[in-house]
This record gives structure tokens, C-alpha cells and sequence, in this order.
């Protein structure tokens, strides 16, 4: 067989241009011209040099039909022109080579009925393209099958783009493939699953990417399996008309999962009545906010229902991993917490001007990744986001006409050090009825990290009469 490298590239052609395909490797042009004088000789240009054949052209050529339709036209010159050498046709099962090859794409040209025939992807990987998701397919309906496996010792990269996948066999699967070292990637481009029986599993890849994908129909559910040290991103996903007996979760934690990095995805998804969405855990995400879920539309039977428990059945909006932002069908992670006094305790001022913490037992509520690890304190636990704003409304008991000054106070854990964020000084007013109090109302702005956390202080300017924090004050982290 003639192998595309072999072939020169040359640009000239005269008169006008036909084709000829070679056996799906490379495409040939040739030029002729009707004005030339009749003859038989052809003259073809290869690896640089001039060569004259008479009659036919050489053996190793496969020529169309049309270029012979006219036998008074004299072929004068042959302009080889190698396609990509880099790219392998495929318009049936026949054209993959036993082994595949990761220096070439295999480029999908319609219809290819795969059979039994599995894809093992190379240690070095495997690159797939069509022309796009309605006119490139690769389709099997065999049962116990899968399209896509690994040798022993693991594959490479899989990079694919514009083609549908359809795996419908009973205890068929797209996937079952394993990371040769830990730091490769999947990243597929407007690929659609149809009636897929199973996405299958992969297994201690570096990261995952897919942009523009779609599941229709079927019971696509993709198992994340082993430690992911990258992350796992789905932008621009649809997902509708699932069977309705699915009860698998459209991603599923598999043997030893961790995602080190995020899982990130603004999926539009219509889910059947018994499957989640997704059935990953906190435990799954060693570092907070990385399962992030943002811009999303979730809906169930094209209804949304926020207060569905069955769309993440192992994780709730407030848990340290979660980051759900802006979407539709699913409650969202709002970052902070409340704290209010419940019940008044005397705050003991021994000392003029001088700054105590603020008495009282509080209440602490309304918590997502943060806490209360000490009474009037609450605490960032993750390190994302880190700019917040503390509102703070708060009436505090004294001796009338004394001067007041609330000290917004955070505990910087990085450098061991308590940070003065906010004061705001107000008069005790003398008020009718024996209740004499000052009023105090703050808007402060505090970036926390990790271990982080505020509380207040107060002191008396005037003398050393005490002071109380009276029931229902309270203060607000909130994101910003």
C-alpha cells in the first residue's frame, strides 16, 4: 500500500483538477488539459523527481472512474498534492487498523457500524474527529460490549470532536478505560451520547473536558473511578428524554474516587424520575468549593423542584465542597452565617477605654462554610471566596450620655495576629422609661481565609459602667 509520506507535496496544477482517493489516506489531484496534444504518457511528479508512465497510471494508484471517461484527453501532469498525512478516513469498521496509532486522527466519515469491534486506545493516546454529530457516527448495538478500552498499563490522552456515539447493547458501555501515568486527559468537543446503555468508566485520569456534548435518550451514566489530581469540567451540556427507568446518577462516584481539582459544570438537564443528577460527596472533594455547579437548569420531567433531595442525594448546598451558584432546580451555596443574642449577659467593663469581648449567648445559625467554634465567633472554614461583608445591627445597654465603642475584631490564623476591621462610636441616649441604650449600625467590608473569624469587642469611653448587649442584635457574614 502507498503510504502518504512517501508522496512529495506539489502545488502546480494545469487545466482543471480531479481526484482520485487512495485507499483513505491521501488525496490526489490531477490536472489536465483537453488542449494538450492526444498522447498516452503521464507524467507524475514523486519524491521530487519526474517519472513518465504510459497508458495506465502505476499500480499502487486507486483512480476514479471519471478521470477516463474521455479517452482523447491526454493527462499531461499528475499534481500530487498529499492531504493530511496525520489523518486517517474511516468509513467502516475495516479502515481502523488492528492497532491504532496515536501520530494520526481517525476521522469518521459516516455512518461506521462497529460491531464487536472495541477501540483500545495507545499509551500515547488516541485522537477521533468527524465532520460533525449528525453526520459522523460510531454505532454498535452488540450486548456485552464496550467501544473504547485500555491495554494493560493504561492509555493516553483521548481527544475527540464532532461525532455521536451510540453504545445501545444490553451491558454495553462507551468507556472503560484506565490512565497510563495519572496525568492524562479526556476531552471531548460536540460529541453526542444517543440511547447509550452506559457511559461506562474512567479511571485516575489527570482531567476531563467536555464542551458543546449532549445525552439523549438512554441511560448515560458515567462512572469517575480512582484519584483525579485535575478536575473534570461540562460546559454548554444538554441532557433530555433519558429513559425513564434509569436509576443510575448521570455521574456516579466510582472505586476510589477523589477530585483533587473541581468538577465544574452548567449543565441543562431533564432528569426521569429516579436518577440524580450526580451521587458525589464532600468526602470526594478534598479541598472546599470545588464541586461547583454554576448557571445551571435542572428540572425533572421539565419541572423544577429545588427541594428535590434525589438530584445530589449524598450533598447539600452548605457542605464545604459544594460552590452552586445562579442556577435554576437546585438551592445555592450562599457563603457566611448569622449569629444573635438569644439571651443578654453583662459585659464587665474593669477599665475606662479599654476594649472586652462583647457578652452575651448567642445563637449561630444559617451556616455554609463557616462555624461557631466559640460563643459570638464565626469562622471561615474554606478559602473560597474570601472577600465578605459583615452587617451588623446591634443595641447595647449603659449609663446614659456615656460613649460607646463597638470594634469589629478578626482573627488573622495565618500571621497569629487579631485585626482591628471596623469601630463605630455612638452615644448611650437617655431615653424615657429607665432603658437607656446605644444604637449601632455596621457595614463592614473583610477578606478571611481559612481558620479566620470575627467577633466584636466593646469598651467605655466615659467610665466604667457596664454595658449590655441587648436580645435579638446580631451580625452577618455574608459573601460579598
Amino acid at each position: 500500500m502507498l503510504l502518504g509520506s512517501s508522496w512529495t507535496k506539489v502545488t502546480t496544477v494545469i487545466g482543471y483538477g480531479a481526484q482520485i482517493q487512495k485507499h483513505g489516506l491521501v488525496n490526489i489531484q490531477v490536472a489536465y488539459s483537453a488542449t494538450s496534444p492526444v498522447g498516452t504518457s503521464i507524467h507524475v511528479i514523486r519524491d521530487g523527481n519526474l517519472k513518465t508512465f504510459q497508458d495506465t497510471l502505476p499500480s499502487d494508484f486507486i483512480w476514479a472512474r471519471s478521470l477516463v471517461r474521455d479517452t482523447t484527453i491526454s493527462v499531461v501532469e499528475i499534481d500530487l498534492t498529499v492531504g493530511p498525512t496525520k489523518r486517517v478516513v474511516i468509513s467502516r469498521v475495516e479502515d481502523f487498523p488492528t492497532t491504532l496509532l496515536s501520530t494520526v486522527q481517525y476521522f469518521i466519515d459516516g455512518r461506521v457500524q462497529m460491531g464487536a469491534r472495541s477501540l483500545e486506545v495507545p499509551a500515547d493516546g488516541l485522537h477521533l474527529a468527524g465532520l460533525d454529530f449528525e453526520l459522523s457516527f460510531l454505532v454498535s448495538d452488540e450486548p456485552n460490549y464496550t467501544m473504547f478500552t485500555s491495554p494493560v498499563g493504561g492509555s493516553g490522552d483521548v481527544l475527540g470532536l464532532d461525532y455521536a456515539v451510540t453504545v445501545s447493547g444490553a451491558n454495553s458501555r462507551v468507556y472503560d478505560i484506565t490512565d497510563s501515568t495519572g496525568f492524562h486527559a479526556i476531552e471531548v468537543s460536540r460529541i453526542n451520547y444517543i440511547d447509550c446503555t452506559s457511559l461506562g468508566v474512567i479511571t485516575d485520569y489527570r482531567q476531563g473536558l467536555e464542551t458543546g456534548t449532549g445525552r439523549f435518550g438512554g441511560t448515560p451514566s458515567l462512572t469517575l473511578a480512582g484519584n483525579w489530581v485535575g478536575g473534570f469540567r461540562l460546559t454548554t451540556t444538554i441532557v433530555r428524554s433519558l429513559d425513564a427507568s434509569m436509576t443510575e446518577p448521570l455521574f456516579k462516584a466510582g472505586a476510589g474516587f477523589s477530585m483533587d481539582s473541581r468538577f465544574l459544570t452548567d449543565i441543562n438537564v431533564d432528569l426521569p424520575p429516579l436518577a440524580a443528577l450526580a451521587d458525589f460527596s464532600t468526602s470526594h472533594f478534598p479541598n472546599p468549593s470545588t464541586f461547583q455547579v454554576q448557571g445551571a437548569i435542572i428540572t425533572r420531567g421539565f419541572n423544577t423542584n429545588a427541594d428535590d433531595s434525589n438530584i445530589f442525594p449524598n450533598m447539600l448546598p452548605s457542605d464545604l465542597a459544594a460552590s452552586w451558584t445562579n442556577n435554576q432546580g437546585v438551592r445555592n451555596t450562599f457563603t457566611g452565617g448569622r449569629c444573635v443574642i438569644s439571651a443578654e449577659v453583662d459585659t464587665i467593663i474593669a477599665v475606662e477605654d479599654e476594649f472586652v469581648p462583647l457578652a452575651g449567648t448567642r445563637t449561630a445559625s444559617e451556616l455554609q462554610h463557616f462555624d461557631s467554634p466559640v460563643n459570638g465567633q464565626l469562622r471561615q472554614l474554606g478559602n473560597n471566596p474570601r472577600e465578605y461583608t459583615v452587617v451588623a445591627d446591634k443595641t447595647l445597654k449603659g449609663r446614659a450620655n456615656d460613649d460607646l465603642t463597638l470594634k469589629l475584631v478578626r482573627w488573622d490564623d495565618s500571621s497569629s495576629t487579631f485585626v482591628t476591621e471596623y469601630t463605630q462610636t455612638r452615644p448611650v441616649n437617655n431615653l424615657s422609661g429607665g432603658r437607656d441604650v446605644a444604637f449601632f449600625t455596621i457595614m463592614a467590608r473583610v477578606e478571611m481565609d481559612a481558620d479566620d473569624y470575627v467577633f466584636f469587642e466593646v469598651a467605655n469611653n466615659t467610665g466604667t459602667d457596664n454595658v449590655t448587649a441587648q436580645a435579638d442584635s446580631f451580625f452577618v457574614v455574608q459573601q460579598r
